[in-house]
């Protein structure tokens, strides 16, 4: 095996984290006792199958030995052990290049999601409704919470744009295959003519940054409040509530005008603005490794045409993975789980490729 000197790394490096955390000094420090068992349990699964791949690979060894036997059963039944453990050792084999897959340092993280209309009007508008309910219903079912961060409705009960954050384990995981632009082909409410239009809209999913993970220069920010508008009541357009910060080098805006309060919505749009700077570091990180790659599947390019959403025909297509669904219905009620499952192994056997 190719991989086999980095797995022998891996065991070396498993059997010291042993070491130092039987060591006194580091038994009465919990803190990095902590981080040292974490990072022994991240091992772990990879060491047990490695030690496996050489248990199999002794047992073909004695196998291949017995086959010299005069013995004709002897022979026989060491062919069958041969050929069963040769089988298994491929498996291992595969098994290992998966658990030897790097791990997105993001994937436990909540998420900040965006939607926003793109062509096709008012049907657009509504459209982002649909989706941003699909996804609120998918986190009820995760049982992760739901917060709202600021939202522009159009006249016909739609959304011209709106972000909201989920706060879940690994919502980041399940959901950060949904970027980029889907589209939907229906007869829209306020077609009296029956004929099937086309629309877009635009999702951007975030994973979400601690303070920790960005830096921000107040004197790199322009922080403008104005009155609200749209829907909240008669508070909301009688007090300069609405906020709107400017981030001067990367020209970065974001508004918050959700909370009744200034303060809140500063908070709000700060949060925002963190995460959106810190997601455009991420992404060009990950571009730079997605030039090496045929296929971008994990990367989100959210200008790339991901998803048709087929009224007529009752279907939903991914096209990056050409899966198709028959249940629009259900899809769009938040069971999206057979989706995200077949995303996330396509990206996950294409970076098994990228090992050897």
């Amino acid at each position: 095996m190719e991989i086999e000197n980095k797995l022998e790394n891996l065991v070396e490096k498993f059997q010291e984290l042993e070491s130092r955390m039987s060591e006194q000094e580091v038994a009465s420090n919990p803190e990095e006792l902590q981080k040292l068992a974490k990072e022994h349990s991240d091992l772990a699964p990879v060491v047990e199958k490695y030690r496996e791949y050489r248990s199999v690979l002794k047992d073909i060894g004695e196998a291949k030995e017995m086959l010299h036997a005069n013995d004709a059963e002897m022979h026989d039944l060491a062919r069958e052990e041969f050929e069963l453990k040769q089988s298994r050792l491929e498996e291992i084999e595969e098994e290992l290049r998966m658990l030897l897959v790097p791990k997105d340092p993001h994937d436990e993280k909540s998420v900040i999601v965006e939607i926003r209309a793109g062509a096709g009007g008012d049907e657009a508008a509504l459209f982002a409704s649909d989706l941003f309910r699909m996804y609120t219903r998918f986190a009820e079912r995760q049982g992760w919470k739901i917060e709202v961060m600021n939202t522009s409705e159009s006249g016909i009960g739609g959304y011209k744009e709106i972000a909201f954050r989920i706060d879940g384990r690994g919502a980041y995981s399940m959901l950060k295959y949904e970027s980029g632009v889907h589209r939907v082909q229906r007869v829209p409410v306020t077609e009296s003519g029956g004929r099937i239009h086309t629309s877009t809209a635009t999702v951007a999913v975030l994973p979400e940054v601690e303070d920790v993970d960005v830096e921000v220069r107040t004197e790199d920010l322009r922080i403008d409040t104005y009155r609200a508008s749209g829907a909240g009541g008669q508070h909301v357009n009688m007090t300069d509530s609405a906020v709107r910060i400017t981030h001067l080098p990367s020209g970065v805006v974001v508004t918050c005008q959700d909370e009744r309060s200034q303060l809140k919505n500063r908070v709000k749009a700060m949060h925002l603005l963190k995460t959106k700077l810190y997601d455009m570091e991420l992404r060009k990180q990950e571009q730079e490794q997605a030039n090496a790659r045929k296929s971008q599947v994990g990367s989100g390019d959210r200008s790339e045409r991901i998803r048709t959403y087929n009224y007529p025909q009752n279907r939903i297509t991914d096209h990056r993975i050409g899966l198709t669904l028959h249940k629009m219905e259900s899809f769009l009620d938040g069971d999206i789980f057979e989706m995200i499952d077949a995303l996330s192994l396509a990206d996950q056997a294409e970076r098994v490729q990228q090992i050897d």
